[in-house]
């Protein structure tokens, strides 16, 4: 696909989406976001991409934005993405999720898109044992909230078989770092993510991280996930949306080792030079104790190389983002 095509991000002015409206912009394509900017922020929207604030929930708003087309593509990462808050509200997240997701779909369909990227996640294996997961692991979400991802998958083999409207769905294994340029970072009202959870409290900005659960099946008895830097997940966006030229693709986004909360703190030890207080707690509901992917399909059918491959190089950009921004984007 030839660089200079129009491209929707929904949550675009979140972590994640941020950095793919980055990668998107760096390469001259023209992008707006859709974002309500209750989670994102209006500063994380670089200069020349256009900003409409709404929500998905007002089907006015996402008609008139569709109807500014031609689109060469929709990237959709507006979504709730809590485990532990979907546990406890579940149906609230099949209303946000799958319900909103779903209608986007639909007028994708309607307005003649013909390319969809979900951001999806790791959650759709919620008991994934030792092994190290594929794209053709069965899918059996451990939580409502990747219950609602898993739907929203499925709903967009139907798009394609019925409308032709090819998806790539990218399943996330956990993004960490920040823009390598410092133009964006991760910051969350209130901060769940562990990474940004155990810089703040090597700087001192927070009390003792809280480990949710040691007694886990794992060499130190705490969870283990797989840690792919953020503008490495955006770079494999953009290589994903040129494979829907052809067909609809599934990639496991991961880099094929995990870390345990406990190597998490210690990397942060390293790279800071800061002691990192914590403390064991209670287990989380619907965290399985291991998540690891392999990301082999993906390299293999578009060249996706990873730039950050190690977790102290990860670490290293978070912590460079934490300190020159300790307000995060000052928006709040």
């Amino acid at each position: 696909m030839a660089d200079g095509g129009r491209y929707l991000v929904t949550g675009g002015a979140g972590y994640v989406g941020s950095h793919a409206v980055l990668a998107l912009a760096d390469r001259g394509d023209a992008v707006t976001v859709l974002d309500d900017l209750s989670l994102g922020h209006a500063r994380a929207v670089p200069d020349g991409v256009t900003l409409v604030r709404g929500s998905l929930a007002d089907a006015a708003v996402v008609e008139r934005v569709l109807s500014d087309g031609p689109w060469d593509g929709v990237l959709h990462f507006a979504a709730l993405s809590l485990v532990g808050d979907s546990m406890v509200r579940p149906m609230h997240y099949f209303m946000a999720n799958t319900g909103l997701g779903i209608r986007l779909i639909d007028a994708c369909i309607r307005h003649g898109v013909r390319r969809f990227v979900l951001s999806s996640t790791a959650a759709l294996f919620g008991r994934p044992g030792e092994q190290v997961i594929t794209e053709d692991a069965p899918v059996e979400p451990g939580s409502p909230y990747g219950e609602s991802k898993a739907m929203l998958e499925r709903a967009l083999l139907w798009a394609d078989r019925i409308h032709g409207m090819r998806s790539a769905c990218l399943r996330y294994f956990n993004a960490a770092g920040a823009d390598p340029r410092g133009r964006a970072g991760e910051d969350h009202t209130p901060e769940t993510h562990l990474i940004p959870l155990v810089i703040d409290a090597a700087l001192g900005r927070r009390a003792a991280v809280a480990i949710n659960g040691g007694d886990y099946d794992t060499p130190d008895g705490t969870c283990i996930r797989d840690y792919v830097h953020v503008s490495d997940l955006a770079s494999a966006h953009l290589l994903a949306l040129e494979q829907l030229d052809a067909r609809s693709v599934t990639y496991n986004l991961g880099s094929g080792h995990g870390h345990s909360v406990l190597e998490v703190i210690r990397s942060v030890e390293r790279v800071s030079g800061r002691p990192v207080p914590h403390r064991i707690g209670a287990r989380r509901p619907g965290d399985p104790s291991r998540l690891v992917a392999m990301s082999e399909r993906l390299r293999r059918e578009t060249g996706w190389a990873p730039r950050f491959e190690r977790l102290d190089e990860i670490v290293a950009t978070a912590l460079a983002w934490r300190e020159a921004h300790p307000q995060g984007y000052g928006d709040r």
